[in-house]
């Protein structure tokens, strides 16, 4: 490990410690998760506390994820909803949203949160079908080759003051090659580029270094 991951680990885990302490519903959600072979690229607890955080700002009663993995930033964002509120989280993978679904339900977060199985970019337009009421903040952290593809359906379904959070877009330093013929990249730039362009959308991007390396952000409020 290098000095400077070391100093960003150090960092992370005193702010961790002070601010955003583990209890054990969250340490579970992570450990069932681990137990069950899903990668570990879930967000750390720094930022899954940014996630309620912004929620609470917000207000939020509706909250889109895109990217459930086993749920850790799920509990995050659901903990931030009032009794009544609503979550709908897409995941791809029937086994990742299996380990999403009982983490959820330990969480109490069951009549809550729902989780659907499938492709995003089909589960998306189906949700559209169901004409729901805009949500107030979407969060994208799902296949990064199609993240301009997410936030153009983030904006479909939001109203204007929503907050779409779109995760992991500094793609370790990376995200400046123009040129590169990484899907990852190439579709986060796009997203980029799209909120830069959008006539309802106002944004910027942040980058970040903690135990999950050098990585990023980028947030956007729909304004129209």
């Amino acid at each position: 490990m290098s000095t400077a991951q070391q100093l960003w680990d150090d960092v992370d885990a005193y702010f961790t410690t002070l601010l955003s302490p583990a209890d054990e519903v969250l340490a579970a959600a992570l450990r069932d998760s681990d137990a069950a072979g899903l990668p570990p690229i879930n967000v750390a607890p720094n930022q899954g506390k940014l996630l309620q955080l912004l929620a609470q700002i917000q207000g939020a009663r509706r909250i889109l994820e895109i990217g459930t993995l086993g749920g850790y930033s799920t509990i995050w964002l659901g903990r931030a909803l009032p009794a009544d509120g609503r979550l709908i989280t897409l995941e791809y993978s029937a086994k990742h949203a299996e380990v999403a679904r009982h983490n959820l339900a330990r969480a109490g977060l069951d009549r809550i949160a729902e989780v659907r199985v499938g492709p995003a970019l089909e589960s998306l337009p189906k949700l559209a079908e169901e004409h729901p009421d805009p949500f107030d903040l979407v969060f994208i952290d799902a296949d990064k080759a199609n993240n301009g593809h997410y936030v153009e359906w983030a904006v479909k379904l939001t109203r204007p003051g929503s907050l779409i959070v779109l995760d992991n877009v500094v793609r370790s330093g990376r995200i400046t090659e123009a040129d590169s013929d990484d899907p990852s990249l190439q579709g986060t730039r796009a997203a980029l580029e799209l909120i830069a362009g959008h006539p309802k959308l106002s944004g910027t991007a942040v980058q970040t270094v903690g135990t999950k390396g050098h990585d990023g952000f980028a947030l956007a409020r729909v304004v129209a």
